[in-house]
């Protein structure tokens, strides 16, 4: 019976060791071709398990099988269940580890995984896995939870391309893949990708020929410059830290009423503007109301943590509503500021990142002591646009220590903020996350896998971020680095943006990644620094043409062989339009406004009362705000930002989607903006003492941000050639209709319609919202 029973395994070894005997011809189908000269658990082994293995021998104890996890080297080197004399891993002897034995076998009834999962390893991914076993198949912490430590400069080949430490690491990933790195970009395209990216804005024309006509070595650099202290900046970088901390002008829920919260997005820009360092940017938010001899703007600042959604609905449980705001808070601390998923552990032990239950409460437990309640009053007058705890801005406020807060009127204006209990209230584990289900209490505390919580440290929220900004803090520096770089590259380092945990993407340069992290610390959490860093690149510089070859080997541009071309963010979109005809309003800060929108939205999906149960759309210059200033009302966000992909601001969002839809082009067609811009630019365009060809030439420059080729030319200005001919007075009449901005006096109705035709046109291409 003894025999019998151990026949398969004696088998499986022969067969094993056969193979092991072998390996050094490479047998057909196991090529150790370009494996690594160290094998690595994170980046080359747990990725194959995680894809081919984990499903039944990983973290989930209900789908487990044979008592067997190969994620868990405690239970991989053991001696397997069923078979007492062996192990699935024994370090350095791949001929006697069944977990590499079953991955070879040619019985079908031994392999794994089995044929019935559809799954199977690579050769190449056996080969891996066989190199890692005879190198002592060590298992590693998981990468994003190991402090990161600044690396050399890699050698690289082309040593006359880099321009500052980023491209070593980039060039050195390229010359591995066998890719070379495209040509810096036209100065054209590079201006309008560069003014995108930090004012969210195009060019001047004026902008425009300084930088072509500006022959020196510091040309780009100074233009860098010029662009960093543009006001404009900080409302761009701002857009991205109104996604994450889930910013919105209404409460949220069934009612959804209106909110007072845009003084602190005010802030944010101002914080943005100046240069705040990203220490102190996120501590003012964190714990503003807890810092000795707290200032106003300080309190304003942490507004951050009360942007969550709010009931204002009768009926509700009180308590139940609470936790859900302390819910949001301790979420979007772990996704926006950590990068990782900590809301897996609300209800029991995260299955896949070493957090458990007791760890997310602890964390929980920084937030739970706000002097807040469920549910404060019902939907009604101006007390309850904010909630408790709360500050009034004054008008003396504005004219001082707040001088950057846009109050345009005399109003009171009230904002939310935190502010703690004088005592502690107690924290428990909430049994499968139910608000009144209290099991063991627990104290202040963060997951001892990213880094145990120091003893010195208040247990308050000011002693939360301390720990976040320790330098032995693992997460903090990547994950905010991997944000600013998906901003100006299209795509993070770490592609899954709020997830370094082991569900999320590898790093495609962990080097580069680290360095940028430690040399971010170093540089005191210096943002703009690192932001010309990033653009000064020639990595950044280069030109997004894209070749077969390049296109095979790399279609996603993972290693950065070419410029990232990508649509704008759908603030933007506005923006372009907007300024490209003229008519934007430059005012930064003050209430939301309310643009064209069409009809019956909001009265389709509301409860009915308060300010936000009609919509009042505004007028005057109020119709030409940037983008990122129309109001968001939750249960009805903006339609033409969400066909553009903009956030409707329920959670925290770091990385938004990139569509391409039909509804985006219909938007660029018929949104009465882009046609009452096309309007407004046609008119003043023909009110010039020049050729239809310049007039076309000038507006191609303005919107597009480049002049166009005379093919280009050719075939815009027969469109308005045919459209002057073909164009009826009274289809000129309705189409200069759009919009409420006033149609210049004594003007050529026939000849304006034409023109804005064609402008309409530019509008509509590709090119004119990419940015390339």
């Amino acid at each position: 019976m003894v025999l019998k029973k151990s026949f398969p395994v004696l088998v499986l070894l022969w067969i094993g060791l056969v193979l092991f005997q072998s390996c050094d011809k490479a047998p057909a189908g196991r090529s150790a071709d370009k494996l690594p000269k160290e094998v690595s658990y994170n980046f080359d082994i747990r990725p194959i398990l995680s894809d081919k293995c984990l499903a039944c021998h990983g973290p989930d104890a209900n789908k487990r099988e044979a008592g067997l996890r190969l994620d868990d080297p405690k239970s991989a080197f053991s001696a397997l269940k069923d078979s007492p004399g062996a192990h699935a891993l024994v370090a350095g002897k791949p001929e006697l580890s069944q977990a590499y034995l079953r991955i070879v076998s040619e019985d079908t009834t031994q392999l794994m995984p089995p044929p019935a999962s559809n799954l199977k390893l690579t050769s190449r991914e056996i080969a891996l896995i066989e190199k890692w076993i005879k190198q002592g198949a060590k298992y590693e912490k998981h990468w994003a939870f190991v402090a990161p430590a600044k690396p050399a400069l890699p050698h690289v080949e082309k040593a006359d391309w880099p321009k500052n430490e980023i491209d070593f690491f980039v060039l050195q990933k390229q010359e591995e893949k066998g890719l070379a790195p495209n040509e810096e970009a036209d100065r054209e395209r590079l201006l309008k990708r560069l003014s995108l990216d930090l004012t969210g804005l195009p060019p001047t024309l004026q902008m425009m020929d300084e930088f072509m006509g500006d022959k020196s070595p510091s040309a780009y650099e100074k233009m860098v410059d010029k662009l960093l202290l543009n006001p404009a900046y900080g409302e761009k970088m701002a857009i991205h830290w109104l996604d994450l901390a889930r910013y919105a002008d209404s409460h949220g829920y069934q009612d959804d009423g209106y909110r007072t919260q845009w003084p602190w997005r005010d802030w944010v820009i101002h914080a943005f503007n100046k240069n705040m360092h990203y220490d102190d940017f996120v501590t003012w938010q964190l714990a503003g109301d807890l810092l000795p001899n707290a200032t106003k703007e300080q309190l304003l600042a942490t507004g951050f943590n009360r942007n969550h959604k709010i009931t204002e609905e009768g009926g509700v449980i009180p308590e139940e509503y609470r936790v859900m705001y302390v819910t949001d808070r301790n979420d979007m601390f772990g996704k926006g500021l950590l990068g990782v998923t900590m809301e897996c552990a609300h209800c029991h032990d995260h299955k896949y990142d070493p957090f458990s239950q007791k760890e997310y409460y602890q964390l929980f437990a920084f937030f739970n002591n706000v002097s807040e309640v469920g549910i404060e009053s019902v939907i009604g007058g101006p007390e309850t646009y904010a909630k408790r705890p709360l500050m009034e801005i004054s008008n003396d406020d504005v004219k001082s220590i707040l001088n950057f807060v846009n109050k345009p009127d005399t109003n009171r204006l009230i904002v939310s903020v935190m502010g703690d209990l004088d005592t502690t209230r107690k924290t428990y584990i909430l049994q499968r996350g139910v608000y009144d289900a209290h099991g063991d209490e627990v104290q202040a505390g963060t997951p001892a896998s990213i880094l145990p919580f120091d003893s010195r440290y208040p247990k308050n929220r000011l002693g939360l971020s301390k720990w976040l900004f320790d330098k032995r803090n693992p997460l903090t520096s990547r994950v905010y680095v991997n944000i600013l770089w998906q901003e100006f590259f299209g795509r993070g380092i770490v592609k899954t943006s709020g997830d370094f945990g082991m569900q999320g993407e590898l790093p495609t340069h962990p080097a580069l990644l680290d360095w940028l992290a430690v040399d971010f610390m170093e540089h005191d959490w210096d943002v703009k620094r690192l932001v010309k860093m990033m653009v000064m690149s020639a990595t950044y510089r280069q030109s997004a043409v894209l070749t077969k070859d390049k296109l095979a080997v790399d279609p996603e541009n993972v290693f950065l062989a070419r410029g990232a071309r990508y649509r704008v963010h759908a603030e933007l979109v506005r923006d372009l339009v907007l300024a490209s005809s003229g008519l934007l309003n430059k005012t930064i800060g003050g209430p939301s406004v309310k643009p064209y929108q069409p009809a019956g939205l909001w009265e389709g999906a509301t409860s009915g009362r308060g300010l936000l149960s009609v919509y009042n759309q505004d007028h005057g210059q109020s119709l030409y705000r940037r983008g990122m200033y129309t109001l968001i009302k939750r249960t009805v966000p903006p339609p033409t930002m969400g066909i553009f992909d903009a956030s409707n601001r329920d959670l925290c969002e770091v990385k938004r989607l990139k569509t391409n839809t039909p509804l985006q082009a219909l938007v660029m067609m018929n949104d009465p903006t882009v046609l009452e811009a096309s309007r407004v630019l046609a008119s003043r365009l023909t009110q010039e003492n020049s050729g239809a060809r310049q007039k076309i030439s000038k507006a191609f420059r303005m919107i597009v941000c480049r002049t166009p080729s005379d093919k280009e030319l050719e075939v815009l200005e027969t469109y308005y050639q045919k459209e002057l001919k073909t164009l009826s007075p009274q289809a000129a009449d309705k189409m200069l209709s759009v919009g409420e901005y006033p149609l210049m006096r004594n003007v050529d109705k026939r000849t304006v319609a034409a023109m804005m035709r064609v402008i309409s046109t530019i509008y509509n291409l590709e090119e004119t919202i990419t940015k390339s």
